[in-house]
């Protein structure tokens, strides 16, 4: 077995321990990752829209 296969095994095995153990920690992670994600996006629109429409 490659060690990258081990990693990614590794790395579920822990997710889905810690979503297990503590559903409501993992809940607001996931909230953040997306709400950053959203951000970045609307960022990256808002330059566009500046660039093309000064």
């Amino acid at each position: 077995m490659n060690t990258k296969k081990i990693l990614v095994l590794t790395g579920v095995a822990l997710l889905v321990f810690f979503l297990v153990t503590q559903p409501q920690a993992s809940a607001g992670i996931v909230t953040n990752i997306v709400s950053t994600i959203k951000d970045a996006a609307e960022a990256i629109i808002t330059f566009v829209s500046h660039v093309f429409n000064p």
